[in-house]
Parts: C-alpha cells; structure tokens; sequence
C-alpha cells in the first residue's frame, strides 16, 4: 500500500514538473569567441564606413567651391547683364558670403527669395567646409563691371592685378577657387 501511494506521488509530481530534486536553471551567456567574432565583424564594418565619412567631407568640400565658382559667376552675369557692379562680400570668419549690387544692397536669391547669403556653417549641406582664406588684391571683396572685368572691391579701385583666391578646406583637403584678373575667369584646383 505504501509502494502504491509513492508511485501515484512520482506520477503526480511527473505529470505537474514537480520534481523530488531540485533543478539546475540553464543560464544562457555568450562565449568569448561569440564577443570575439562581434566586435571583428563590427571592426570590418566602421572600416568599410570610413572612406564614406572622408569623401562626404571631399564631397562637401567640391560643392562648396562649385557654389562659390557659380554664385561669382552669377554676380559677373548680373553686372553685364544690368550695365552695373556688382560684388562678392566674404566674411571668412563667420564661413559666409553675399552677393551685392553697386549700392551695397545685398540683392535677392532667384529661387529662395531672400538675401543671396550663403552661410557655410548653417547650411547642414555646407557644414564642414572652412573658408581658410580670400585674397583680391588683400580685400575679401570682389567686384564686377558691365564688361565683367574683376576689381578688388566696388569698382572704384583698379582692377584686380593678380589672381584672387578663395581658399577652403575640409577633412584635410583643400580647393581653391581661382579669379584671374582681366578676364575675370574663375577656376577652380585641388590643392592636396
């Protein structure tokens, strides 16, 4: 009768996971070659992102000497167009530049309708880009007239006589946007 009793308890302590013995609790963790194999693969992967990071910078650095190449090409293109000067201010401190009309009025933006500001450091696209340094003739103006012939401020001085400059870099290359004097041609090189 004793037997009988035991084995409906084994059976019933079976059939509700109650075991007479305690049970040993699994605890799962991850093994040292597991860590091991993560953090190469994760070293693989920021390598692998890294040319991307340096050439979001080269990227950023070849739209901003295009843009600059451009707006003083606008500004040219005005002047002839208009029969009047206008000019490029730069402000290499605060990382901008505008564009102006002979009376110093800074003019609108054809397509955003505001003051033709272009500020490096707010502009998200822009914002790596460091304007090192603007040289006409040791102004950081520069002015065209109706012939779109470069003078070194508003006209009322000599034409620029040597070669302006505008000097950015970015993750340690550098641009340079070239203004040649007489012609007012504007080129752009790669200094690196």
């Amino acid at each position: 009768m004793k037997f009988s009793k035991y084995r409906q308890f084994v059976t019933a302590c079976r059939s509700s996971n109650i075991s007479s013995r305690p049970r040993r609790m699994k605890v799962r963790a991850f093994t040292l070659a597991e860590l091991i194999l993560v953090v190469v693969i994760l070293s693989i992967a920021a390598l692998m992102a890294l040319p991307f990071a340096v050439s979001g910078s080269s990227m950023q650095l070849r739209s901003a000497a295009n843009m600059i190449a451009a707006d003083m090409e606008y500004a040219k293109s005005m002047a002839i167009s208009r029969g009047s000067y206008y000019k490029v201010v730069f402000d290499d401190e605060q990382e901008k530049y505008e564009i102006r009309d002979n009376d110093d009025n800074p003019i609108d933006h054809p397509i955003r309708k505001s003051d033709y500001v272009v500020d490096f450091s707010r502009d998200s696209r822009l914002n790596r880009v460091n304007i090192v340094n603007v040289n006409f003739d040791s102004k950081k103006t520069i002015a065209f007239d109706y012939l779109g012939s470069p003078f070194s401020s508003n006209g009322e001085e000599a034409h620029l006589v040597s070669t302006g400059e505008i000097i950015l870099s970015s993750g340690g290359a550098t641009m340079i946007v070239n203004v040649a004097p007489v012609t007012g041609y504007i080129t752009i090189t790669a200094n690196e």
